[in-house]
């Protein structure tokens, strides 16, 4: 042990001894800790009051101190060694340098020139490299950390991304196990949790379609690598609703495809708008043969009946015995002359919808109108109707003969498809629609319903589902057309042996 009041002893040995136990701390571990346990050694070996070993914190931080006594560990940092107060003359300060650069410094208070000095110094070049390698162990560690957050972050963002897109998404790879599963995917109609499908196999959670199918599918992506689209219907306790499936080809590294992204878009609503613009095409085509047409057949018809008219005028020229076929002939020609201009007429109606004049009228009092000009209707006695009607409800522009028109032939329709039963008629008003821009009258019946083949159909002229001679198919066709030029629309839902809703909707008046 080196002398306390500055004698040597056997500085040699002395010397040699510290610095081989220091050495041996050092060659024991490398952590910080080794570091406080050498400021310890030097203290008890050396005469020095105190030992502080400053070394760099990770990411290019303050220097921090080890020091003994460890009450000095309440020294505060510092940005730089320069930053130290000034030394003293008995306060030795010795640079921990390793390729050239500071990483640190030894700093002893109290120690005499001589023999302790010099180990001191030896001490502080065993410890440079130690101090580096730290330095750099920390700072790869410190690295990796804030990778490893940034990476944890970059993950948690494009998880978030996937959870927000309002389809459903999951990807599958190879052995067909599910590797993401998105939120969409969560609420959606299967309503499965992500801790639940994540690492098994497509085919145990998606059982609406066989395994075989399924597997099928996804083996031509993995083979081609070409995107594949497909719609779907699926039933729902609404009714129909339709799904686009996209399947995506992915690669992770090089050109094998490594996993299938597959996403199911809920396109029922573009399906329902597809289908009312085609809807609309078909009409308006229809409409253009029929306002080509009409006239044709009316002056035919117009000269059929002037003939049925002169003949019966010299039905009395005729002898007794032949005029009354012939009088129930022409009978006959005048009523079917009569239906055949009703239809040209509805025809006539339906593809040149009149301009009436609109103005701002209220549709609770339309229906109370129709209401009132049918409950006399015999077969409308057997009936319950329902009034559901909103007390308050803004006008609508429109005219109130054409709307009657709209209204009483929906009700008779109902009639129609209830005939025979004690059924239930009920009318609803309310604001709804498009950010409740629009009043919206319901006719709902308890009928027969409307098969499902049929209703893409029963707009159209000509369409319909009564007995022959019951109806000519225009009435639908017509409303349709006087809503359409109301800015409206007129939709139908129906259920098969539960009854049918139409639903007209109509613009606020002066949106």
């Amino acid at each position: 042990m080196f002398e306390r009041d500055g004698g040597v002893g056997n500085g040699s040995t002395n010397a040699l001894a510290l610095v081989g136990a220091i050495a041996r701390i050092l060659n024991g571990g490398g952590s910080k800790h080794a570091i406080g346990r050498v400021a310890a050694r030097l203290h008890a070996e050396l005469p020095a009051r105190a030992v502080t070993i400053w070394i760099r914190q990770p990411g290019g931080a303050p220097f921090a101190p080890f020091a003994f006594p460890e009450s000095l560990e309440t020294t505060p940092l510092v940005h730089s060694l320069d930053a130290l107060p000034a030394a003293r003359d008995d306060l030795l300060r010795l640079p921990l340098v390793h390729d050239g650069q500071a990483v640190g410094l030894l700093e002893l208070d109290g120690v005499p020139p001589g023999p302790a000095r010099v180990a001191a110094e030896t001490v502080a070049d065993l410890l440079a490299p130690f101090v580096a390698f730290i330095e750099l162990s920390e700072d790869l560690a410190f690295e990796v950390a804030v990778r490893a957050r940034e990476v944890e972050e970059q993950r948690r963002f494009t998880s978030l991304i996937i959870d927000s897109l309002p389809v459903g998404l999951y990807v599958i790879d190879r052995e067909y196990r599910i590797q993401i599963w998105n939120r969409k995917r969560e609420t959606g109609t299967q309503g499965v949790r992500r801790g639940e499908v994540v690492g098994r196999r497509v085919f145990e959670v998606l059982t609406r379609q066989s395994a075989e199918m399924l597997k099928e599918e996804f083996d031509q992506i993995f083979a081609s690598g070409q995107m594949s689209q497909m719609e779907i219907e699926v039933p729902d306790a609404s009714g129909t609703r339709y799904y686009r499936i996209s399947k995506i080809p992915m690669r992770l590294d090089g050109d094998a495809i490594t996993h299938v992204i597959t996403i199911g878009e809920d396109v029922t609503e573009w399906h329902e708008i597809h289908q009312r613009i085609m809807q609309s095409e078909k009409l308006a085509a229809i409409g253009q043969l029929a306002a080509g047409v009409m006239h044709e057949i009316n002056n035919p018809l117009a000269t059929i009946g002037a003939c049925a008219a002169a003949m019966e005028s010299r039905l009395t020229d005729l002898p007794a015995p032949l005029q009354g076929p012939l009088g129930e002939y022409v009978d006959i020609i005048d009523k079917e002359v009569e239906r055949c201009t009703s239809i040209v007429d509805g025809l006539l109606d339906f593809s040149r919808p009149k301009g009436k004049e609109k103005r701002a009228v209220g549709l609770n009092p339309i229906v109370d109108e129709t209401l009132f000009l049918l409950k006399h209707h015999q077969r409308f006695k057997k009936l319950t109707v329902q009034r559901e009607l909103a007390p308050i409800l803004p006008d609508v522009l429109g005219n109130a003969e054409q709307l009657v028109q709209v209204l009483m032939t929906l009700m008779l329709n109902a009639l129609d498809a209830m005939e025979g039963a004690a059924g239930t008629l009920t009318v609803r008003s309310y604001l709804g629609g498009h950010r409740g821009g629009e009043v919206v009258v319901e006719v709902q019946d308890t009928g027969v319903g409307i098969p499902r083949a049929d209703l893409p159909k029963i707009f159209e002229p000509f369409y319909t589902t009564k007995p022959q001679g019951r109806g000519t198919g225009l009435g639908l066709s017509i409303c349709y057309g006087i809503v359409e030029e109301h800015r409206g629309r007129l939709e139908v839902e129906s259920q098969p042996g539960l009854g049918t809703v139409f639903r007209v909707y109509l613009p606020v008046a002066g949106v």
